[in-house]
């Protein structure tokens, strides 16, 4: 049977809200309202003087009794700023990284969470605000050393995270023409993200692979998550197919023996 999972996505903004308020636990209490299973950030703090120091993923995890995998994207001296993932399930890294940027650094973070019967790889990002600099960098997570590096008939793929890209940028077409948007297999209308106090802009995505089909897709507009952000959070609803491996024998020749 396909294993049901609560996937968000959410820009932080290092936790500063639209009321220029530093507050990482009304972040993770947006999430809270949310429920997930798995959750990719960006633009997450750690150590950094604006933001009073504090490791802002190891507190929103904390406050969600889960555990966290962070990568900076920007390290000066003691100052990081970048992705992360939390979750309570089985979790390891298996890669983070740069990616080509012309401007402010940018990156990347893989890991994969143990589902039992699946591996599902997540890969969280947050992409540059060229076009050209977009393009290099979906060009690059769509390689070899990424998203081209796995195989679908093994794993399962979420790609996700603020991509500074609308529907009819090259980046954007370039990534969905390999992965799925998770709004347009929705019944519901796609909805921007981006301001959160009154959103204009589809910025932030949710990709997936083969295997994996949408139930449910919202961006997240709460009075708290209006506030806490200048993003507001993408909720999905997935449900995740078992791969062939780890399907039992006899399923196997059932579904075999169904086929014309």
């Amino acid at each position: 049977m396909p294993r049901p999972l609560r996937f968000l996505t959410y820009n932080v903004h290092s936790c500063f809200g639209t009321d220029r308020k530093l507050d990482p636990a009304r972040i993770a209490a947006v999430i809270h309202e949310c429920r997930p299973d798995i959750i990719a950030l960006q633009e997450v703090d750690v150590g950094r003087a604006r933001s009073g120091g504090v490791d802002q993923a190891h507190m929103i995890a904390t406050h969600l009794s889960m555990e966290a995998h962070f990568h900076p994207a920007l390290h000066l001296k003691d100052e990081r700023y970048g992705d992360a993932v939390l979750t309570a399930l089985p979790m390891r890294l298996v890669k983070a990284d740069v990616l080509p940027s012309s401007g402010e650094p940018r990156g990347a973070l893989w890991v994969e969470i143990d589902l039992t019967d699946v591996k599902l790889q997540v890969i969280v990002t947050h992409l540059g605000l060229s076009g050209s600099e977009r393009v290099r960098q979906a060009t690059t997570l769509l390689g070899p050393g990424w998203l081209g590096g796995i195989g679908q008939a093994e794993s399962r793929v979420i790609l996700a995270g603020d991509l500074n890209a609308i529907a009819r940028s090259a980046a954007y077409k370039l990534l969905a023409t390999h992965l799925k948007d998770v709004q347009l297999q929705s019944k519901a209308k796609p909805r921007p993200t981006f301001p959160s106090r009154l959103p204009l802009l589809r910025l932030d995505h949710v990709f997936v692979g083969d295997g994996i089909s949408v139930s449910d897709c919202k961006v997240h507009s709460s009075a708290l998550a209006r506030v806490a952000s200048d993003h507001l959070p993408i909720l999905v609803e997935l449900e995740i197919e078992p791969t062939l491996q780890n399907v039992p024998e006899q399923s196997r020749s059932s579904c075999v023996s169904r086929v014309p």
